[in-house]
């Protein structure tokens, strides 16, 4: 999910990994939950046409509240930094005029803020205008800031009410969208705001705006033309756009404002971008009819056309996994673009004649943002096994070089704990399941070691190899982590991502189960009888799920999980997604018998592990109603639990201040209800 112009924009994969701990155990000093307000992360990454500047982004989580982004240049011939503005001023979204002279941002710098632009010394700070967003759901949107082939002007985007605003925000409100809860990564409202979303120009000179594009539709992911004639951009265009998500592009002629389609297709367009030549487009795209707001089934891969929407390519096809975030290179002649693969985010380069795909860095981690130079050089944001995203160069196949160390003197004297990854075969024998491992801190030839089981959400996403700020945490107290990427998530090809489909709380419950059984076996250090489970998302509503099927966790945690499929679906503000699912809408058929049955409330009776919910109070994804029918039914049932939950927040935590909370609320509860290490009888046999 999007926020509207949050002045950092970071990947969630490689964000998750900032999450959890607590004090260290034993000699082992490890990173403890507190550390997390120290931890500093790179984010957007900008090279500057010479090749000479590299601006990049750099996530802050030194307040209580939610991270923020501070601006910085590189002169990469003497490799120093330096900010834009003081400690607390804030920027990103860093992008370069054509020439190089100038560079915008989105950014706050004393009482000034909004769309600014400065000289790449930080000097002649100049605020254009002053954007506003939308907390709509509005997934995928692409850039936001596109300059003029001539350096004269900035395209941008900004909303305005639409014909609903006025009386949705009235007293009383008046519902009559489909869609009228706001975007998860808000968190600091309830409704939709009905502002949507076009397309605005303002000129260097004259700081004049004008908007080009009105109406009850979205416009976004905008690109200008070569030629400086047309702005790419994508929006809606479907009459029942609440209730069918779907991208087109489009392109406006900036002379008169008059709109030309170029596509029209029953599925989605994602990220355009004009080829340097304006005669082609690069874009992200699906094949299916059905895509869901929040989390495609379906992977995505590169594709290009026609700047007339013609000859339409799937050259991503020869990779069977999800790709993200293409660009072309400056010759035009190849694209790069991220691949999810195995745990991991690679960048690769294809030829767009049909050549053979070239992984470009494939170290195991996760690779963020990415600017290409004209050499071929490229520059990235990358958290690798031992740090959050730093950000490195490569060029060719020399080595890569580190270019920031944010985080060396936090992690000064800190020990990382190992990752290792194993696979298993599923418990109906028709996958290879692979689940990653981080080992405890302190280990001897005789301790034994609790295990806290760990599930992504999604279902559509994937652990990995790649820092894991929680995960390191409890090593540091002495606790392994297990993270399953079970049937369904990505990185593993379009077969197994739909493994899940119409089988939500089935055989991917049993693939972790299944992982929890071969750490065990695999590993004796593993202590049987201080097994911990918890997840956020559909993290936590499998969390919630299997403390109805087993009774091996001593403690659970279940973060903004679904309890009950029939009610969330019917609350939830992303509508496609049980649709999407199983394949038809619950009223159909039999699907809403079988989603009751898929339910962890239906099966309370049977829930006997002490309970932690947590969740978001102004949750829309998964709204907190979800928890407090499972803290209820959880009560009634008799078994132990409590309700924790957060002001502000959305769907998962966004404040550092709630994280940390969070972090030594979850190690209490475990050590509250694990037995002390060595205590006499086996109780856990499943495993």
């Amino acid at each position: 999910m999007h926020e509207r112009f949050p002045f950092i924009a970071l990947h969630a994969g490689a964000l998750c990994a900032c999450l959890l701990g607590l004090a260290p155990v034993g000699s082992a000093q490890g990173l403890t939950s507190s550390d997390l307000s120290k931890l500093r992360s790179v984010g957007g990454v900008a090279l500057s046409p010479d090749g000479r500047h590299l601006a990049y982004t750099v996530a802050m989580r030194d307040e209580p509240g939610r991270p923020y982004g501070q601006l910085w240049m590189m002169d990469l011939a003497t490799q120093k930094s330096m900010r834009f503005g003081g400690d607390k001023d804030r920027g990103g979204g860093p992008v370069w005029s054509p020439e190089g002279k100038w560079i915008a941002f989105f950014g706050r710098q004393g009482d000034k803020s909004g769309l600014m632009i400065a000289k790449p010394d930080g000097s002649e700070v100049t605020v254009l205008t002053s954007p506003e967003g939308s907390n709509s759901p509005l997934p995928g949107t692409g850039n936001e800031v596109t300059w003029s082939p001539d350096g004269k002007q900035i395209a941008y985007i900004s909303s305005t009410p639409d014909d609903r605003a006025k009386e949705a925000s009235g007293d009383p409100m008046v519902i009559t969208r489909y869609l009228y809860k706001p975007d998860a990564g808000e968190g600091m409202t309830r409704f939709n705001d009905n502002l949507r979303l076009h397309i605005f120009v303002v000129d260097l000179a004259t700081k004049q705006p004008r908007q080009l594009t009105k109406g009850n539709t979205d416009e976004h992911s905008i690109d200008w033309s070569p030629d400086g004639k047309e702005i790419l951009y994508l929006t809606n265009p479907e009459p029942n756009q609440d209730e069918f998500f779907n991208y087109d592009a489009f392109a406006l002629k900036v002379a008169d404002n008059s709109v030309r389609r170029i596509t029209a297709t029953e599925f989605n367009e994602y990220d355009p971008l004009w080829s340097p030549d304006g005669k082609r487009i690069l874009f992200r795209g699906t094949r299916r009819g059905l895509t869901d707001r929040e989390t495609t089934m379906e992977d995505t891969h590169v594709w290009t056309m026609n700047s007339d929407g013609s000859d339409r390519r799937e050259i991503g096809a020869v990779i069977d996994d999800r790709q993200s975030s293409p660009h072309w290179a400056p010759d035009g002649n190849s694209v790069y673009f991220t691949v999810q693969e195995r745990g991991s985010n690679y960048l690769m380069r294809l030829p767009i004649s049909g050549g053979k795909p070239e992984y470009v860095v494939k170290e195991p981690g996760f690779v963020g943002s990415f600017s290409v130079g004209k050499d071929g050089s490229v520059f990235y944001s990358y958290a690798s096994p031992r740090d959050t995203s730093e950000l490195y160069s490569k060029t060719g196949n020399g080595a890569p070089r580190k270019l920031t160390d944010l985080n060396a003197q936090l992690l000064a004297g800190k020990q990382i704990a190992e990752v290792e990854s194993f696979t298993f075969i599923s418990n109906d024998n028709k996958y290879e399941v692979e689940a990653f491992l981080t080992k405890p801190l302190g280990m001897t030839a005789t301790s034994k070691h609790p295990l806290i089981v760990n599930i992504h959400g999604g279902p559509h996403g994937q652990n990995g190899p790649a820092f894991n700020f929680k995960n390191q945490v409890y090593a540091a107290h002495g606790w392994a982590t297990l993270n399953v990427n079970y049937r369904g998530s990505t990185g593993y090809g379009q077969k197994f991502a739909d493994a899940v489909f119409a089988d939500q709380d089935g055989n991917e419950g049993q693939d972790v189960l299944y992982g929890v059984s071969a750490a065990v076996r695999r590993h004796p250090w593993i202590d049987r009888e201080r097994l911990g489970i918890e997840g956020v998302s559909y993290g936590g509503q499998l969390t919630d799920w299997l403390i109805t099927q087993t009774n091996e966790f001593k403690a659970a945690v279940p973060i903004a999980g679904i309890a009950n499929l029939v009610s969330y679906n019917y609350v939830t503000y992303y509508n496609q997604y049980e649709e999407m699912e199983f394949g038809q809408f619950l009223h159909q058929g039999n699907l809403m018998d079988v989603a009751w049955e898929r339910s962890a409330l239906k099966h309370v009776a049977a829930a006997h592990t002490p309970t932690m919910l947590m969740h978001g109070e102004n949750d829309n994804d998964v709204p907190i109603a979800e928890a407090e029918q499972f803290f209820i039914a959880l009560k009634d049932v008799g078994t132990e639990a409590i309700f924790v939950r957060y002001p502000r927040e959305g769907h998962g935590l966004s404040e550092t201040g709630h994280n940390i909370d969070s972090i030594d609320r979850c190690i209490a509860w475990y050590e509250k209800h694990f037995p002390k290490p060595g205590a006499e009888g086996i109780t856990n046999l499943q495993p």
